[in-house]
């Protein structure tokens, strides 16, 4: 077991410990990953139950514990349980969050079954050098909140205030790619599937919002509806307006941005905090924040429109912060499977390519991770330097892989050993990844650590809910960790609950953790 002076420094990110395939054991001291190089971003994949999540989650709790802000997309509902983190590891704390038909097909109540789960908890965090004064120090570290976009069950965002005119001094090309991110996010929520270049729609709204932004106008939905109506403009190009888009044509895509507005749910869309990415990363008195932005209630349009309009405010916040090569922020999306897809061009993957091409300059790293590698673009991800692989399920995803990694060491002027690597992916179990960090001489096996969240699975909205109620409420006072998920809440600093993860979510994950970490 590694005591605790064999890996808390500072910018080093306990992961795990190296692994010896021979023995199948780990072997060592802890694996400490440098946080800098997540200036040049990582993509982690693996299958289910491959232990892709606990790895992730870990990986934001060590950049917690090291004061840094983080904003995490989290289409699936499983990063709330970053909120579940209990220093005093007692079975009332799991209690709220035990599933009552996994217990009850163990045969236990669920009061028995907390019970085994947080011993469960206990040993597996101390077979891996860690233990309740860790997870203390995590929650006194940041502010963890859960945002819930077109929904009241967590924090609500106000996210159509992001349409608003930028600020004066805009470059031309940043004005551009802003009209073109909100443009195409509105016509992925009306169901338009819109070239930005051949679809009249794009092109037609993409000089309405020009029109008005580079005149310091602010353009809300009401007003655009009546601004297809009646434009402000007579031609479009070269050609006059009625010629390139008829009246009759701009009435139906006025009446199908008025249906939007008229819908029931779209008020939603106007409550909340507003879509502040300097909020989502520091609290007011400067404390840095670990924000959840669930979406896994959205459909695949809300989806995209959302991710969209956030992508485009963390560009323009991170355009003007100056310059560093510390690791500032993270950018986290835990599933990225059809918002940076290999053919298709949604709004989406424009603004992933900036991340991924222009953060490093300004110390924010984007960290992307994937169960589906056949369908994210390999060609984007040569721009990781990092790259953490797991259990991969068919060859086909091998190859896929193998392909991404020879362009990332071509774009880093390095080489590596495909046939090895190929054989070491082949072998791997759950909770082992190879590390290939370009910034390191070669890859690294390693088994990763128990992470201090409670991998239970997915959040419902009830359980958001919960979390966020006295936050919602304006109470500002920590709960005791017992009283999360009974209906108290986490809010504030360090909000939370917690535990330790397993190798993937859930419970039977937690049985998979708790043997691996026993070895």
């Amino acid at each position: 077991m590694s005591a605790p002076a064999d890996y808390e420094k500072l910018g080093a990110f306990y992961l795990g410990r190296p692994w010896d395939p021979a023995s199948e054991q780990p072997t060592g001291g802890p694996l400490l990953y440098d946080g800098r190089h997540l200036t040049t971003h990582a993509f982690c994949v693996g299958m289910t139950g491959s232990g892709k999540t606990g790895l992730c989650l870990s990986l934001l709790e060590e950049a917690a514990l090291d004061g840094v802000p983080a904003i995490c997309i989290d289409p699936k509902g499983d990063l709330g349980n970053l909120l579940l983190t209990f220093p005093e590891l007692r079975p009332a704390d799991f209690a709220p969050w035990i599933d009552p038909g996994e217990a009850a097909r163990k045969g236990q109540s669920i009061e028995q079954r907390a019970g085994e789960v947080a011993a469960l908890w206990k040993s597996g965090l101390g077979a891996w050098g860690q233990d309740g004064a860790r997870i203390g120090r995590f929650r006194d570290a940041v502010d963890l909140a859960i945002y819930t976009p077109g929904s009241q069950a967590g924090l609500p965002l106000a996210v159509l205030g992001s349409l608003g005119a930028p600020p004066p001094g805009l470059d031309a090309e940043s004005l551009a790619e802003k009209v073109a991110a909100a443009v195409g996010g509105l016509l992925t929520l009306l169901g338009v599937e819109a070239d930005p270049v051949q679809s009249r729609e794009h092109v037609f709204l993409s000089n309405l919002f020009h029109h008005a932004w580079s005149r310091g106008q602010s353009l809300d939905l009401g007003g655009l509806v009546r601004a297809i109506l009646e434009p402000p403009l007579q031609r479009v190009g070269v050609l006059d307006l009625e010629t390139f888009f008829p009246a009759k044509d701009r009435q139906a895509l006025a009446l199908r941005l008025n249906g939007l507005l008229a819908s029931p749910g779209f008020a939603s869309w106007l409550e909340g905090e507003p879509l502040d990415v300097q909020r989502l990363l520091w609290t007011a008195e400067g404390k840095p924040r670990l924000s959840v932005l669930s979406i896994a209630h959205l459909s695949e349009a809300e989806r995209q429109f959302f991710v969209t309009l956030l992508l485009e405010e963390v560009i323009a916040w991170m355009r003007a912060q100056p310059g560093t090569t510390s690791l500032r922020a993270l950018l986290y999306m835990d599933e990225v499977f059809g918002f940076l897809p290999p053919v298709k061009e949604p709004p989406t993957k424009r603004l992933f390519l900036t991340m991924l091409k222009q953060a490093r300059a300004y110390g924010v790293g984007t960290v992307l991770a994937t169960q589906n590698p056949v369908d994210v673009d390999y060609k984007a991800l040569s721009n990781c330097g990092t790259w953490l692989l797991g259990r991969l399920q068919t060859e086909r995803d091998v190859d896929r892989v193998m392909d991404g990694l020879a362009g990332a060491a071509a774009a880093a002027g390095t080489t590596f050993d495909a046939g090895a690597t190929r054989r070491t992916l082949a072998g791997l179990r759950s909770r082992v990844f190879l590390m290939n960090d370009v910034h390191e001489e070669a890859p690294v096996l390693f088994h990763t650590r128990w992470a201090m969240s409670y991998l239970r699975g997915p959040l419902t909205r009830q359980q958001i809910g919960q979390l966020m109620a006295e936050r919602k409420a304006g109470v500002d006072a920590a709960p005791s960790p017992g009283g999360l998920g009974a209906g108290a809440a986490a809010t504030g600093t360090g909000a939370g609950a917690a535990g330790a993860g397993a190798a993937g979510a859930g419970a039977s994950g937690a049985g998979a953790g708790a043997s691996a970490a026993a070895a």
